[in-house]
């Protein structure tokens, strides 16, 4: 582990030193830690500001040709200094955002093999089976916070990247550390490569993971079940996160694991509370309560039943029952619209399967249903056409048109559209970042659904209070702190999200109340602190250099 605070003595010499991104300085090592660490020589002699080397990164970004050339940029930065690469993105989130993350991220996971540089985190693949507690003490920082894992099957809407998943955990403990200051060196990307079905990988002489199929059934399970112990076990207080999961497996193994390990489900329960804290928003312009919409969910994954499951959850804090909450949610499946007569629905689409026509097209069963919001989370691009987006604003005044899916190739549909469409009624949310749009001389700023306004402060909030169990309490504390936030400034020019640039004091709000949620619900054998920001202040992680001398 990185101790900064151990004398000059014991930290690595000369070369060395600058080859640990944790503890690397580059030209900003002062005259005297030059000397003492017997740097003289290795660098040029000039002494730099952070903030003029920040200067040059920005300089040298901004003269890249394309998004995946910034990308790669940033991540060898990641790699020779990670105090820098933090000071960067913090300071420019709302540029940097996008680049480490959706929507590109997707594209790096395309190319991961080809543009793989240096291995981060550990990548553990179904041949490890037996010897997965030896493959996790090579990691040589036992005190670790959080850990994304995923077996890179549903890789963002691109489906099966294998092992070229690893870009997701890597950019997401990104987020985590630029979006509410977790430690860097407390954090543990983990590639579980348990084989591909995608046939051109296999056929990439470049592809970095196994090229056999994937394992399935018992053979699958045992091998999570020893991951899960020997990983709770060798690090018994870092949070598991679970990404990109196939959807057969993704809610499956959150229920099993939920209430034995400290762990949950992003494109779960990070989604269903950002789009919760969304339609909360909302409501300070529609006047309507949450319990007066009806949602119309497009995809019936387990992004689309975490939603739902949680808008449940809310509306039952507030004396409905589960039925009269799920008779406000219906889905639209591959097969169409998802009702009780229909064979063969399984488990988790059954509560929301209401007595009703079956009916295949969207149009026709907008009119049926008539919506008030209309939440996209299929991975169908354009799937909102100019028909589909006129009727939700001939139904509503104010039709919520939830475009999800990530990455921007994937999304329902645009900004441009939705707003153009319904001539500027809707409340849009897009899980890709667009561009302002002017419908009539007004000036619409899309809200960003993403997920990293939730789970960096979850996350921190964890961290404070170890809860044992990451309920959906948790999850709902956040959504309701998160859509508290929007200003109504914000709400004016159409965002119900706050600023990306004010993420950091986000990210702070949602982990105090979480962290009060976590001590109020016994979900921790914790005392509370006696003041639970000085205490978040004490172990948030800033980008600044510490002085070696």
């Amino acid at each position: 582990m990185v101790d900064f605070k151990r004398g000059i003595e014991e930290l690595p010499k000369g070369s060395q030193i600058l080859h640990e991104p944790l503890l690397n300085k580059g030209s900003a090592f002062s005259l005297k830690e030059r000397e003492a660490l017997h740097l003289n020589g290795l660098l040029p002699p000039r002494v730099l500001t952070i903030e003029q080397q920040k200067n040059r990164i920005l300089e040298n970004f901004n003269n890249k040709h394309n998004d995946l050339e910034k990308y790669i940029f940033l991540i060898a930065l990641q790699d020779r200094n990670e105090t820098l690469f933090y000071r960067t993105i913090t300071d420019e989130i709302e540029e940097m955002m996008p680049i480490i993350y959706t929507p590109i991220v997707g594209e790096a996971c395309q190319k991961y093999g080809h543009i793989f540089r240096r291995p981060r985190g550990l990548y553990i693949s179904k041949n490890d089976k037996g010897n997965i507690r030896n493959i996790l003490k090579n990691w040589s920082n036992d005190n670790v916070d959080v850990i994304v894992v995923t077996d890179g099957e549903r890789i963002l809407g691109l489906g099966d990247l294998g092992a070229n998943g690893m870009g997701i955990p890597v950019g997401k403990l990104s987020l985590y550390t630029a979006c509410a200051g977790v430690n860097p060196a407390r954090c543990l990307p983990i590639m579980l490569d348990v084989g591909t079905n995608n046939e051109n990988l296999k056929n990439d002489p470049l592809y970095i993971g196994l090229t056999e199929d994937r394992i399935r059934g018992e053979e699958y399970d045992s091998f999570i079940d020893e991951f899960m112990k020997e990983t709770n076990e060798k690090f018994p207080d870092a949070i598991i996160q679970f990404e990109d999961f196939g959807n057969h497996n993704a809610a499956r193994l959150l229920d099993k694991y939920r209430n034995r390990y400290r762990m949950f489900n992003d494109d779960i329960q990070g989604t269903a509370a950002v789009t919760l804290a969304g339609l909360l928003s909302s409501q300070r312009i529609t006047k309507r309560d949450l319990e007066d919409e009806k949602i119309l969910f497009y995809g019936a994954g387990t992004a689309g039943i975490g939603i739902a499951n949680l808008y449940v959850t809310a509306l039952t804090k507030k004396g409905y029952s589960k039925e009269e909450a799920r008779s406000r949610c219906w889905f639209v499946d591959s097969k169409g619209l998802v009702v009780s007569s229909r064979k063969n629905l399984s488990q988790d689409k059954l509560p929301f399967a209401h007595e009703y026509y079956e009916k295949k097209d969207l149009s026709d069963i907008i009119q049926a249903i008539r919506p008030t919001a209309l939440i996209g989370i299929s991975g169908q691009a354009n799937a909102f056409s100019k028909n589909i987006l006129e009727l939700m604003k001939d139904i509503n005044d104010y039709p919520l048109v939830f475009a999800l899916s990530n990455p921007t190739s994937s999304s329902e549909c645009t900004a441009e559209n939705a707003y153009k469409w319904t001539r500027g009624k809707c409340l849009f949310a897009s899980g890709s970042p667009f561009d302002s749009v002017e419908i009539e001389g007004k000036i619409f700023i899309p809200g960003q659904g993403n997920n990293a306004y939730i789970f960096p402060g979850v996350g921190l909030g964890i961290i404070l209070s170890k809860a044992e169990v990451i309920s959906d309490d948790l999850f709902l504390a956040a959504a309701e702190t998160l859509s508290n936030l929007v200003s109504d400034e914000e709400l004016s020019s159409g965002q119900l999200y706050p600023s990306i640039k004010d993420i950091k004091k986000v990210s702070k709000e949602i982990a105090i109340t979480v962290a009060k949620k976590a001590f109020s619900e016994g979900l921790t054998n914790m005392a509370i602190p006696q003041n639970i920001e000085s205490s978040l202040d004490r172990i948030i992680y800033n980008p600044v250099y510490p002085d070696y001398i």
